[in-house]
């Protein structure tokens, strides 16, 4: 089992991610669990959702949990460093220019695409 600190990194990183770009969960938390700490991807999906229950997953994470893919031990982690990393991530995109910040969510989001298309 991991340690409490890596999911709590995570959860952090996604945070500021979600806070400079408006994303995290299915565009960093998902590829994250999968390929680096070896979640299956129904688990990854599953454990994301956990973390927006309220209320926006609810339904579809209670569905991946009573199949038995929602790491209870990582998603309130996760959901911990998540919320003090938007505060992060939002604070520091403020001055970035809105060309800029366009390019940097579309060249962050290609990064991703091409990992999940050609990666393992």
């Amino acid at each position: 089992m991991l340690i409490a600190s890596e999911f709590l990194i995570l959860g952090l990183v996604a945070g500021i991610f979600g806070g400079i770009f408006g994303l995290g969960g299915g565009t960093i938390l998902i590829p994250a669990l999968v390929y680096i700490f070896g979640f299956s991807q129904h688990l990854a999906q599953g454990t994301t959702l956990a973390i927006m229950i309220p209320p926006i997953g609810l339904l579809a994470a209670w569905k991946y949990y009573t199949n038995g893919y929602v790491d209870l031990h990582a998603a309130p982690l996760i959901c911990l460093g998540f919320f003090f990393g938007g505060l992060v991530g939002a604070s520091m995109i403020q001055p970035v220019s809105d060309l800029l910040l366009k390019r940097l969510f579309g060249g962050f989001l290609l990064l991703v695409a091409l990992r999940m298309i050609f990666g393992k």
